[in-house]
């Protein structure tokens, strides 16, 4: 999402800059009016009154309005006032209120009662009278749901609906076109795969049509096509990729070796492979899927639909940055901000508290939250990738980058043996980077990172890494550079690097980077103190070149003034 936040005074400003999203101070209302349908949202620190006014005249209707969100000058409460549902705003007034350490004044009826909201759950479309049907839950009637299209639904929606085998129930889950009655409301699961194939060329208004009539045909509703398929030469075919959903591709060789009802030897002359739009909707849709719609065709396009056989899950391993938000990226909180189940050690957990429905008291029958204690790594993977291959949707989290020193490798590694879920790794700040950005500009030139824990490498495959950094003269930076158990290592370290560098040469300490407590100390490898650093340090040393200028430490990439 992007967000804008506007502040007008120069306290309110204070406050901005605690957020990390883009900022503008100044005249609010300009702002407002010129930025309005270019973001997703705008967090203004002003008064509810001063918003209304400004942004009254803007609306255009729930699906397009961003949402806004006012915080008050003292930094206390956080109101969303436009978008709660629809735009995030609610959403994004709890991750304010989490980063300020404020509280979200949420008026929204289902989210103060802590109650699923039909239009907020999570990877289901939907459609009906969402309204009537919420104003009877609110009410307290007892609801009822039939599930048509097997799909699972999160646990706080399970909890207020009663499975019914009737004609009349409240909840029906379809990836049919149903039109429901009043206080009727139609969940649409992610259970179709639409296979396409084009000739060069083809309109985006060809395809949009043909697959429209193709659901059309078999009583099918477009909300419930999750994805769409093809083979890797068409990947960037304008005509499909503006149908507007995520897109899986296949080498021609792949989708020859899928049985198809349809096969065509001209495709097969052309491309490779006898089937392009059937062959790529049952491979997307994984084992055991059904091919719902056959391929028709149209002048120059091709379509099939394929009904998956159970959830396509997903696992996104990420890195969450060294500490504060403000160095967390965008595509991290997405993350999170989308799972339904979120793993982790607890302070890595409580590291992207923000972002969890759970947390806020909001949306909370959408994502669960399983924490786990440290030395338990191996554990929180498998079962990631056990709940991803169930169908869920997972976010594994670590602190600053899951591939240094992480979760990410461990994933990939045992992936195959759950089926090989999708994975994602998602990128985050690693320490050393934080640490550099803190200390100056220390990794200018080439560096190396090396762990100092022996619980996983044997000690002498450490020093005879540390051997050849020493001797090939590069910045280092130490991971798990000691704790209560290994003292020594440290000094060890220290003591290598000192018989082939100058003992003047800078060295910074940097615990907790990116946090509140963050401590910084400037030293160099003569005077450096082992009892300064303990696990959550980030040890930087330089190289022979690297120097203290202005009270930073700089290691010169060899320009020329």
């Amino acid at each position: 999402m992007t967000i804008l936040c506007v502040s007008i005074t120069s306290q309110g400003e204070d406050i901005a800059r605690r957020l990390p999203y883009e900022r503008v101070h100044g005249e609010v209302g300009e702002t407002v009016r010129g930025r309005w349908g270019t973001v997703d949202g705008f967090v203004l620190v002003a008064s509810v009154g001063i918003a209304t006014r400004i942004v009254g005249p803007l609306l255009e209707g729930k699906r397009v309005d961003p949402a806004v969100v006012c915080v008050d000058e003292s930094g206390r409460w956080v109101v969303p006032v436009v978008g709660g549902h629809a735009a995030g705003a609610n959403e994004l007034a709890a991750e304010v209120a989490g980063l300020l350490g404020a509280t979200a004044v949420i008026t929204t009826a289902t989210d103060s009662r802590r109650l699923p909201a039909f239009d907020m759950v999570r990877g289901l479309g939907f459609s009906g009278d969402v309204a009537g049907l919420t104003r009877r839950m609110l009410d307290g009637e007892t609801l009822t749901v039939r599930v048509d299209t097997p799909w699972p639904l999160p646990t706080g929606l399970r909890s207020v609906l009663s499975p019914t085998t009737g004609d009349a129930p409240n909840v029906i889950v379809s990836d049919r076109a149903l039109v429901g009655a009043a206080g009727t409301v139609v969940l649409h699961p992610p259970s179709l795969v639409a296979g396409i194939g084009s000739a060069a060329g083809v309109s985006a208004e060809e395809v949009s049509t043909l697959l429209d009539t193709a659901l059309a045909r078999a009583g099918l509703d477009r909300r419930s096509v999750a994805l769409v398929a093809t083979i890797d030469l068409k990947a960037h075919e304008a005509g499909i990729v503006a149908v507007g959903l995520p897109m899986r591709t296949f080498p021609a060789a792949a989708l020859a070796q899928v049985a198809v009802p349809n096969p065509s030897a001209v495709v097969e002359a052309e491309v490779g492979t006898p089937s392009v739009a059937e062959a790529a909707a049952l491979l997307a849709s994984g084992p055991g899927a059904t091919l719902v719609v056959t391929k028709q065709r149209s002048a120059m396009a091709t379509v099939a639909i394929a009904r998956r056989a159970a959830p396509m899950g997903h696992l996104s391993v990420v890195g969450l940055g060294p500490g504060l938000a403000n160095h967390r990226t965008p595509a991290a909180s997405t993350a999170v901000r989308n799972a339904h189940v979120i793993i982790g050690y607890d302070l890595y957990v409580d590291q992207c508290h923000d972002l969890l429905s759970t947390s806020r008291d909001l949306f909370s029958s959408n994502q669960e939250v399983v924490r786990s204690p440290i030395g338990a790594e191996a554990d929180r993977c498998r079962l990631a990738l056990q709940r991803a291959a169930a169908g869920e949707t997972v976010a594994l989290v670590c602190s600053g980058d899951a591939g240094v020193y992480a979760m990410a490798s461990l994933v990939l590694e045992l992936a195959p043996e759950y089926g090989n879920p999708p994975v994602t790794v998602v990128p985050g700040v690693t320490a050393a980077l934080a640490a550099a950005a803190v200390l100056g500009a220390p990794l200018g030139h080439d560096h190396a990172a090396i762990s100092l824990s022996d619980l996983l490498t044997p000690w002498t495959t450490i020093e005879r890494r540390l051997q050849a950094v020493a001797e090939a003269d590069l910045v280092v930076t130490l991971y798990n550079p000691r704790s209560l158990k290994r003292t020594w290592q440290l000094e060890k370290a220290f003591e290598i690097l000192r018989a082939h560098r100058p003992t003047d040469t800078p060295v910074g300490l940097v615990t907790d980077v990116g946090r509140t407590t963050e401590r910084v100390i400037l030293t160099t490898l003569a005077q450096a103190n082992p009892e300064d650093v303990d696990m959550l340090t980030c040890v930087v040393i330089g190289a022979s070149s690297t120097r203290t200028i202005n009270g930073r430490m700089v290691t010169p990439r060899g320009y020329q003034p």
